[in-house]
């Protein structure tokens, strides 16, 4: 049996994976947000930062931190910890153990006795997606600060508008074989067969059936605007696996979250089909890479190594 048309299952995965970015995703357990403000009179609430095991989270603070007044509950369940030069960071290592959902709150104190007087986060375990950096603001910003942010906010809403503007007309491009001659108007699709030369993670939820990779680069350009990797999985599992993110890491440890498209969800004890891409600068990938799936709560996860993209040119060529 023939693969499905590289063009259109491309397309499909960029414009599907684009439309689903616009719909809410579902609430995770963890944030992977780099920032928090903290604010004089408002209430603590402590938030759930997401933490994975082995992988040094450094937070960042604009004050100092007192000698000795930073706590963790329950003890024992990090492998190292340290505060920084000036007590102005704080290095957090969770242990190898540390499992997906499991929960440490840590508290700092600050130095200088202003209010709020300290900070508290919870260091929720999550499979694949650990924070590396937090930024605690403590301080009211300057005005420039506060300028620049809202600048940067309106362009960026423009660039929404934007994009949904070409997603909108590309909607209404031809689909199937005349989608993929439509879209090679204007470069070349490409696409290779990867499934045999995957790597599995032993602790993988789904099985591998197969694999295609694809990249589209437009004319007279030498590297890819776009790139996607489809996949055939199947689940031996009990329960439904419905895909919730996706990032992929390149030879460098660069990692980039990926859009995403999953008809519906793989059912227990039978098979289905991802499509993941993404487009821009950031398809220019130095493979081979490692592919990451994974649900909401992070429990049952993906792991791919050794993907890789075609060149762009057309297969044949």
């Amino acid at each position: 049996m023939l693969p499905p048309s590289p063009g259109a299952v491309l397309l499909a995965a960029l414009l599907a994976g684009a439309a689903q970015a616009a719909e809410p995703p579902p609430v995770p357990r963890c944030a992977a947000t780099a920032r928090f403000d903290l604010a004089a009179g408002s209430p603590e609430v402590a938030p759930n930062v997401c933490a994975s095991a082995d992988e040094t989270m450094t937070f960042v603070f604009d004050s100092h931190v007192a000698v000795g007044a930073v706590e963790f509950q329950p003890g024992g369940r990090l492998a190292d910890w340290a505060l920084g030069q000036e007590g102005l960071s704080l290095h957090v290592m969770p242990k190898g153990d540390y499992l997906p959902g499991e929960r440490v709150k840590v508290t700092v104190r600050f130095a200088d006795g202003a209010a709020p007087a300290s900070a508290s986060f919870w260091l929720v375990g999550h499979a694949v997606k650990g924070t590396r950096r937090v930024y605690v603001f403590r301080q009211p910003r300057p005005p420039d600060v506060l300028k620049k942010e809202r600048d940067e906010a309106q362009a960026e809403a423009r660039q929404c508008q934007e994009d949904k503007a070409r997603l909108l007309a590309e909607r209404e491009e031809p689909g199937g074989l005349m989608g993929a001659a439509w879209l090679e108007r204007a470069g070349v699709v490409a696409f290779n067969r990867i499934g045999p030369y995957l790597r599995e993670h032993p602790a993988n939820v789904l099985g591998l059936d197969a694999a295609w990779s694809y990249s589209y680069t437009p004319t007279g350009e030498t590297h890819p605007a776009s790139v996607a990797v489809r996949l055939s999985l199947s689940n031996p599992g009990a329960e439904a696996w419905t895909l919730a993110g996706a990032a992929l890491v390149d030879s460098t440890g660069e990692e980039a979250e990926l859009a995403r498209w999953q008809e519906a969800p793989i059912p227990a004890k039978g098979a289905g089909a991802v499509v993941v891409g993404i487009e821009g600068e950031r398809a220019q990938f130095g493979c081979p890479c490692t592919l990451k799936l994974w649900e909401a709560a992070g429990l049952r996860t993906v792991t791919l190594g050794n993907v890789t993209f075609p060149e762009g040119k057309a297969r044949g060529q």
